[in-house]
């Protein structure tokens, strides 16, 4: 039995191969010297897109790790805004709802203490933004303020027996990003109350924690009970500072900077076989030659593009759309936290997880951290009046982007569903953060601190307009302020959400175009 003409065919390579890029020639399968050049440009700048789409993540922490310490904050230092976030700092997609604190704990000489404030919205993500432990509402302590011990990786020496929630750390750092509730529309007793039980200081082996029992058998030595450094805040509302990566050559400079600074294990080999194929490896000198620099110059700049397309043009494929024949989007939901299995379903008759999916929603993880910070369970689960949820719309009823220089208006039904309040808030396209105008916040809502309440109508209705100027006969609280030639895009957001939100009985009205 001989093999076949056609499989012959399959399976070889013909002299001449016209490609996108251009033609690429053989003798007898052998590649030309040109043709090796033209491949191997090409898998370098592949490999620089693969990068930039997929580790995205670690720059991002690096970013507002760098930023934090522009702003005046080292390790173990606190950023926290007490009169909340305004569109002066540049942060992926932060609200300006709630009282944040924010920070990066060192974990290099040992494992990090960390006593949260009660009624927080809280989480713990290493520096490849893989989550540990959520604190607060969603976390352990459920609401009511906790002790937390923070791991490093690769660290042997005694741990408690208890009294501390525990989080293992595959970086070295671990990001900090806590959220808390304003007091009567009010964010200075929750400011004052953050300052007052956060606390930031390292762990004891044989101490607190650690029963008589486990000393006597000689695990552990006894460890001196020792005084908790004052913890150090450094205020930052109204503070301008960037914690937002490049989107050029300079992106892999600083994803460079965490992986020298992060253990060699800290994600999984994939990813970092991509960052070795192009110079980052953990111990060596990131230093392209020209050729290299140029190419990943492009990369940077084909990745950016991908991944700005992602974020605001979504594949329908992708499943991010909320509601039917709709532009408001959630990107969570097809592939939770982890970006494989949809979170969990919760009816009357409990919890039913969804099956493994078995394969990444790469295109989902690419768009949802180019534009969003943090990631936890508590970002998409199902449940009634814990946590936060959130609807974004990149686009208006026709299907155009927003216009600055336009009016539009969105329309919420009766009985939003947010037990504790709701939001508005406009995001410049370019920085993906709070968008820039004479308004210091631009958001609307329910609250009355930023910004004026938004009013309901007499049918219980809540109208937002969006535009350059404050349209004839529309209270404060119900106009965001937009710039003519800035584009943006728009996300509600749904403190302790009702089942109204998950069961889509209540619909987010279309943001219109006024004529």
């Amino acid at each position: 039995m001989s093999t076949t003409r056609d499989t012959l065919t399959a399976i070889t390579t013909p002299d001449r191969l016209e490609t996108r890029l251009g033609a690429l020639e053989f003798t007898d399968g052998a590649p030309h010297r040109e043709t090796a050049t033209k491949v191997y440009d090409n898998l370098d700048l592949m490999r620089g897109v693969d990068v930039f789409l997929g580790a995205f993540p670690g720059a991002s922490t690096w970013a507002l790790r760098q930023g934090f310490v522009d702003a005046g904050a080292k390790d173990n230092t606190v950023l926290i805004f007490s009169e909340l976030m305004d569109s002066q700092s540049l942060f992926l997609t932060a609200n300006a709802d709630t009282v944040y604190y924010v920070g990066i704990i060192d974990l290099t000489n040992g494992p990090m203490v960390v006593e949260t404030p009660p009624a927080a919205l809280g989480i713990f993500d290493d520096m490849w933004f893989h989550w540990i432990i959520d604190f607060g509402l969603p976390g352990p302590d459920r609401g009511q303020g906790g002790t937390y011990l923070l791991v490093p990786p690769g660290y042997d020496g005694a741990l408690p027996d208890s009294g501390f929630h525990v989080g293992h750390s595959n970086t070295h750092r671990v990001l900090m990003l806590g959220r808390s509730f304003l007091q009567n529309d009010d964010p200075k007793p929750t400011a004052d109350l953050i300052k007052s039980t956060l606390k930031i200081y390292p762990y004891t082996p044989g101490g607190y924690g650690t029963s008589v029992a486990t000393l006597l058998a000689g695990e552990v030595r006894a460890g001196a009970p020792t005084e908790p450094p004052e913890t150090q805040f450094v205020e930052s509302s109204g503070k301008a500072f960037n914690t937002i990566p490049p989107s050029d050559f300079g992106f892999y400079e600083t994803l460079n900077a965490m992986v020298q600074e992060e253990p060699a294990t800290a994600t999984d080999p994939e990813t970092l076989g991509q960052l070795a194929a192009i110079g980052i490896v953990k111990g060596e000198p990131f230093a392209p030659d020209e050729r290299m620099h140029k190419i990943l110059d492009e990369a940077a700049a084909i990745g950016s593009a991908t991944a700005r397309s992602l974020m605001f043009d979504t594949p329908d494929k992708d499943g991010v759309q909320f509601y039917p024949d709709s532009a408001w989007t959630n990107m969570l939901f097809p592939g939770g936290y982890t970006f494989e299995t949809p979170p969990p379903l919760v009816t009357e008759d409990g919890i039913t997880p969804f099956p493994p999916g078995g394969a990444k929603k790469l295109n989902v993880r690419t768009l949802f951290f180019y534009g969003y910070t943090g990631i936890s369970p508590a970002m998409c689960m199902r449940l009634t009046n814990i946590g936060s949820q959130y609807l974004a719309a990149f686009k208006d009823s026709g299907g155009r982007f927003y216009d600055g220089a336009q009016h539009y208006t969105v329309t919420l039904p009766p009985d939003i569903p947010a037990a504790r309040f709701w939001s508005l808030t406009l995001y410049d396209n370019g920085t993906r953060s709070m968008l820039q105008t004479p308004q210091r916040f631009p958001r609307a809502g329910s609250q009355s601190y930023p910004t004026p309440a938004a009013e309901a109508a007499a049918d219980g209705s809540t109208t937002v307009h969006l535009a350059p100027e404050k349209p004839e006969g529309v209270d404060d609280g119900n106009w965001i302020q937009t710039m003519p030639g800035k584009g943006y895009f728009v996300i509600l957001r749904c403190y302790s959400p009702l089942a109204s939100f998950f069961d889509k009985t209540w619909r987010a009205g279309e943001i219109e175009r006024v004529q």
